[in-house]
């Protein structure tokens, strides 16, 4: 079976959570995070979270990246979802995690 490729939109409490319960598995890549936040910012939150405690793997940003491991995670940093570029880099799921959209009127 192929790798699901992911894209998580708000890297909050929750966008953090499912990204760590992602890199628990091989089905699926998470490869691109969209958030308001630097990825140097990210990175210190996603490998310091006050709820999760400190993750068991190395994190440290490149540019308009992280790298949890060798897997290196593109920042995006877009306001409007409609414009980020989900299908450029080949992302097959994106898990909505930003507390903007709690109704379908709102998408």
């Amino acid at each position: 079976m192929a790798t699901i490729r992911v894209g998580i939109n708000g890297f909050g409490r929750i966008g953090r959570a499912v990204f760590r319960r992602v890199l628990e598995t091989k089905q699926f890549k998470i490869v691109a995070v969209n958030d308001l936040t630097d990825a140097h910012t990210l990175a210190h939150l996603l490998k310091y979270d006050s709820n999760m405690g400190v993750l068991n793997k190395d994190v440290r940003y490149e540019g308009d990246s992280f790298v949890v491991g060798n897997q290196k995670v593109k920042v995006l940093s877009e306001r409007d979802p409609a414009n980020l570029p989900w299908k450029k880099l080949k992302v097959d799921v994106v898990i909505e995690s930003t507390g903007i959209f709690t109704s379908p009127a709102k998408l």
